[in-house]
């Protein structure tokens, strides 16, 4: 939050400079001089290494808030507004994990990583549990449980899921909750927190359990297997089994899924011998 607002600022300051020295008449331009500031908080942003999701957020802010101030709005709109914000995001800010939704293609490809036997599944952040919905409906053997923080993406995920017995949908921080009963981790979170989360899960995770993280690769350490989704957002699944031990390596979008499964199957020949 303090680099959001820091960028804001930023912004304002580098719009005021630029409009004052070369163009004073947009100052009568609300809209214009809010396009400009929004351009240079989105830049401010950049600079500052904050998160990609943030720029469109930069750019549309301060034009929204001119344009939304035009209608003539009560003052308890704004109010409303900001609470339904904050009880759908809860505190973005400080788990640097935006709003991720699981699409169907990626669901579809998470299930075919599911064993024959039955299993227990964790979602780390399940959001409107719209993933767990799918696969608790094509493995209705498995168990799925699935941590949200947000109040009111926690309580439509609840209200979704809660027909289907062999769903569990847990209101909370999933940092202090235990891994070791899962055979299967699954998280869609952001790059920030990746190292944490494999901190968490090597010394938690059962020998032969799976963590897989959609699109954020763990810094450093190679996966065992990097699944593509033929989706629009070119999603990966990286895949991972934290409780054993892989050469460092890249992780991240460049490296090839054949060249993980190659070096899989040279362990996996080895280990034979």
């Amino acid at each position: 939050m303090r680099h959001a607002l820091a960028a804001q600022l930023l912004g304002a300051a580098l719009a005021a400079g630029l409009i004052l020295l070369f163009v004073p008449s947009l100052i009568v331009q609300p809209l214009a001089t809010a396009a400009i500031q929004g351009l240079f908080a989105a830049l401010a942003s950049h600079l500052l290494r904050g998160p990609v999701w943030w720029l469109p957020i930069h750019l549309a802010f301060m034009p929204l808030a001119v344009l939304a101030r035009g209608m003539g709005l009560p003052s308890w709109i704004w109010l409303a507004g900001f609470a339904m914000l904050l009880l759908t995001f809860w505190r973005t800010d400080r788990s640097r994990v935006p709003l991720y939704l699981t699409n169907a293609l990626t669901s579809g490809a998470l299930a075919e990583l599911l064993p024959d036997a039955p299993i227990a599944v964790i979602d780390l952040g399940c959001g409107d549990g719209s993933l767990l919905r799918r696969l608790a409906r094509a493995r209705p053997d498995c168990r799925f449980v699935g941590f949200e923080h947000a109040p009111l993406t926690w309580a439509w995920a609840w209200l979704s899921c809660h027909r289907l017995p062999n769903i569990e949908i847990r209101l909370g921080d999933f940092w202090a909750h235990p891994l070791s009963n899962y055979s299967l981790v699954y998280a869609f979170l952001s790059p920030v927190p990746m190292q944490r989360l494999w901190n968490k899960a090597k010394p938690e995770m059962k020998a032969d359990a799976l963590l897989v993280s959609n699109s954020f690769a763990v810094p450093d350490i190679q996966p065992e297997r990097i699944v593509e989704v033929a989706d629009g957002r070119h999603s990966r699944l990286y895949c991972y089994r934290p409780a054993d031990t892989y050469r460092p390596g890249p992780a991240g979008p460049g490296h090839k899924r054949g060249d993980c499964l190659a070096i899989s199957a040279i362990e996996g020949a080895v280990d034979a011998q």
